[in-house]
């Protein structure tokens, strides 16, 4: 008869191709993240900036603009933190590395 190691060994090959849920580079800042703050938002910093330091300037609407850029952005970043932690925990056995133990 198999036993449960051997069939839970390969289930997880079938379900995860030889993959860990928390295997490699994980976390918030590897490469992505300094492409993503440090290039693809240039333009949205020179619009920002340009909101206080350009004429006519209207410092409560451009406080608002910064509202609204950090309240989408707050919204966005958690949602797809909630998501990553579900898809980790359902397809990958387990919580993302920053919130569970490293991993295998």
């Amino acid at each position: 008869m198999i036993s449960a190691p051997a069939i839970a060994t390969a289930l997880s090959q079938i379900m995860y191709h030889g993959y860990g849920g928390t295997e490699g580079l994980t976390g918030f800042p590897n490469i992505g993240t300094y492409l993503i703050f440090g290039v693809v938002l240039v333009p949205v910093y020179v619009m920002v900036a340009a909101w206080f330091l350009g004429e006519p300037r209207d410092t409560s609407t451009g406080l608002l603009g910064v509202g609204y850029l950090v309240g989408i952005t707050a919204q966005m970043w958690i949602g797809m933190f909630i998501l990553t932690v579900i898809i980790g925990i359902v397809f990958y056995g387990g919580m993302p590395e920053p919130l569970g133990s490293p991993g295998p």
